[in-house]
């Protein structure tokens, strides 16, 4: 049967309605600008153009992924000031559930420039506001009586936040048969981990952080991430390499995937965006090896699409069909 845009539209409400609830707590978001200017040059006028405002920060693009490709997400966020309701009201246009604990300090913007004549891109992240204990509770204990089959937490805590809020989150998390999941840096990493996740997505810095020593060469890093594992701080650990591929380990050892080749056009919420595909694969009860596959894919999608986090469901399937996963032996 052929449906009708009507047909669609309920079908895909009815999936989004049954399927598992994905959280995501974002600390720090941010209005992400990206232009072009036809050459980036010191202390000239430089005149942009093909400007574009999305809502950003970690877990604000996983959610906005998650939504896009036809999951079920709710986007927990911090915001203060005229850019918090700016940001409020670009969600609310995209059509992302949200809720939100107000601030007094003002939400950050972030600038992305992409120079034409090189290809080349400058990018330029806030800071953020100082957050006060009052808030920064009222986080945790939106996110404990918010209900969720996944919680995700993505991205840098603002000035003001204890580096343990994450590792308190995990713990509230764990007592609601509630799965986390942790995509940060520094201390805020490093504290989180020792609580336990379900899933670390991981840059190369950050699993150098973890680890406490370079990591110059795939042996290095497969035994970071695996150490992770078997110290039973994370049960998967996905770390993303850029054109270099991905890497994900897990009780069955290590499986390293390489990076597709597609044309790209903005590489801002790249990551965000294959956690996104990750976690959405997992939660649909699909294998490890199967959602890290869904997750290369998504964030390769994302990079096709200018602006910040904006794959393309037809083009993320496209891309999935087009790796080959194979399980390493147990």
């Amino acid at each position: 049967m052929i449906a009708t845009a009507g047909n669609a539209a309920q079908t895909q409400t009815q999936a989004q309605t049954q399927a598992p609830l994905i959280v995501t707590v974002t600390m720090n978001p941010t209005i992400d600008i990206a232009s072009q200017a036809q050459s980036v040059r010191p202390t000239h006028k430089l005149r942009t153009f093909a400007e574009r405002q999305d809502p950003g920060g970690g877990g604000v693009n996983v959610a906005s992924v998650i939504h896009a490709l036809g999951g079920r997400a709710r986007a927990l966020i911090l915001a203060g000031g005229a850019t918090g309701r700016a940001l409020e009201e670009l969600l609310d246009e995209a059509g992302i559930v949200r809720e939100t604990v107000p601030v007094a300090g003002r939400t950050r913007t972030s600038h992305t420039v992409t120079d034409a004549s090189t290809g080349h891109e400058y990018r330029f992240i806030a800071q953020g506001p100082t957050v006060g204990e009052p808030e920064w509770q009222a986080m945790l204990d939106l996110a404990a009586r918010t209900e969720a089959d996944w919680l995700i937490a993505s991205g840098s805590l603002p000035a003001g936040v204890p580096e343990d809020f994450y590792a308190r989150m995990a713990e509230t998390a764990r007592t609601r048969g509630c799965r986390f999941v942790l995509d940060t840096s520094g201390p805020a990493l490093r504290a989180g981990l020792a609580a336990g996740v379900e899933l670390l997505k991981s840059s190369l810095t950050e699993l150098e952080s973890v680890a406490g020593r370079r990591l110059p060469d795939e042996a290095a890093q497969e035994q970071a991430a695996l150490e992770i594992v078997r110290g039973g701080r994370a049960r998967l650990v996905a770390l993303t390499l850029g054109e270099k591929g991905a890497v994900l380990a897990w009780e069955h050892g290590i499986l390293r995937l390489p990076a597709l080749d597609v044309v790209e056009n903005g590489t801002v919420g790249a990551g965000d965006s294959f956690l996104a595909g990750m976690v959405m694969a997992l939660a649909s009860g699909r294998t490890p090896e199967d959602a890290f596959a869904w997750g290369v894919a998504t964030g390769a999608a994302s990079v096709t699409a200018p602006g910040t986090a904006h794959p393309e469901r037809v083009v993320v399937e496209r891309l999935r069909g087009l790796i080959l996963v194979a399980t390493p032996p147990g």
